[in-house]
C-alpha cells in the first residue's frame, strides 16, 4: 500500500502517511466473486425446494380435510344442518361420487407436481428449473399459498442471471 499524495510505502493499517501527513485511503472490501454468488443462489434454491415440499404436504392435508367435510355434509352426518338446495344430493346419484373423485384426483395431481418440482430443485437437475417454472405458473391460481410460492419461484428462477447461476450450481 502506498500514499496517494507522495507515493511513500505505507505499513498496512497505518492511518496517516509519515512523510506528508496525508490520511491513508480506506481499504475497499473485496467484491463478491462468482463462487459467493453461486453459493448464495444454491441456498435460495434449497430453501425454495423445501417450501415446495411443505406446500405439497399442506395441499394434501387441506384437500383431505376439505373432502372429508364435504363428504360429511353430503352424507347427512350433520343432522338438520344440511338443509338447502343440495340436501338430497347434487343432481343424479352418480354426480356426487364422480365430483369427489375428480376433486381428489386434482389434489393428488397438484401434490405430485409440487413434489416433483421440489425434488428437481433439490437435486439441482437441469429439468428441475423448467419444471418448477411450469408448476409455479399453474399454481398461481391457487390463492393465497400457491400464488405466493408461484411468484417466489418465478422471481428466483426466471431471468438470464438466474439461469446462468442455476447452470453453475448444476455443475457443482
Amino acid at each position: 500500500m502506498f500514499c496517494s499524495g507522495c507515493g511513500h510505502a505505507l505499513v498496512p493499517g497505518q492511518p496517516v502517511c509519515p512523510q506528508c501527513g496525508r490520511p491513508a485511503a480506506p481499504v475497499v472490501p473485496p467484491v463478491p466473486d462468482l463462487q459467493f454468488q453461486v453459493e448464495s443462489y444454491a441456498g435460495k434454491i434449497k430453501a425454495l425446494s423445501i417450501v415446495w415440499f411443505i406446500y405439497a404436504g399442506f395441499s394434501v392435508l387441506t384437500g383431505f380435510a376439505g373432502l372429508a367435510f364435504a363428504h360429511a355434509i353430503f352424507s347427512h352426518h350433520f343432522g338438520g344442518w344440511d338443509n338447502g338446495p343440495w340436501s338430497n344430493g347434487p343432481g343424479p346419484l352418480w354426480f356426487g361420487p364422480a365430483l369427489f373423485h375428480l376433486v381428489w384426483v386434482s389434489i393428488l395431481v397438484r401434490t405430485a407436481l409440487a413434489v416433483v418440482a421440489a425434488w428437481g430443485l433439490l437435486e439441482r437437475a437441469r429439468w428441475g428449473r423448467i419444471f418448477a417454472i411450469v408448476v409455479a405458473i399453474l399454481s398461481l391460481i391457487k390463492f393465497p399459498f400457491g400464488t405466493a410460492i408461484g411468484i417466489w419461484t418465478l422471481v428466483v428462477l426466471l431471468g438470464f442471471r438466474n439461469s446462468m447461476l442455476y447452470q453453475q450450481i448444476e455443475q457443482v
